[in-house]
């Protein structure tokens, strides 16, 4: 984490000179420390983020996907005669952790079309301006990705 924070200063501050290193290296020292004594954070979460890395871009290029395709089936909606068809659909995503509940949802929402209207545990009512847009929700690719994660 230090290593990120510190590489993340120089990036920002777009220059390197010597105060700017140490009082770098200053400030990446006590958002760390703070962080492991008050959040909990530990090198075993750096080590989970570093190993599921993969998981995490491919779900990112998924979700940009996602959000091209139903931008032209809404606009596909809006530009035709048909009245949208909403529906609400309720279903347990089977996820443990709370990370994942939530980035699904969050996926959900970011979807044009779809909205998460509720999220407790693994359950979800999502709002959906079309029957369609619904259908298979369960086994989306999202879900699929964020069963990869460890």
């Amino acid at each position: 984490m230090w290593l990120f924070l510190f590489a993340l200063w120089i990036v920002l501050n777009g220059k390197v000179t010597v105060e700017l290193v140490i009082f770098g290296a200053v400030i990446a020292a006590a958002v760390t420390f703070f962080a492991n004594r008050v959040i909990g954070y530990t090198a075993s979460i750096d080590r989970r983020i570093l190993r599921n890395l993969p998981v995490f871009l491919l779900y990112i290029l998924n979700l940009i996907r996602e959000i091209i395709i139903s931008s032209f089936k809404m606009c596909g909606m809006v530009y035709s005669a048909e009245a949208p068809d909403p529906v609400i659909i309720e279903f347990h995503s089977g996820f443990d952790t709370q990370l994942q509940n939530v980035l699904l949802a969050n996926s959900i929402t970011l979807t044009p079309g779809t909205i998460t209207l509720f999220q407790e545990g693994d359950h979800f009512a999502v709002h959906c301006l079309r029957r369609e847009f619904g259908e298979g929700i369960e086994e989306s690719s999202f879900v699929r990705l964020l069963r990869k994660i460890r």
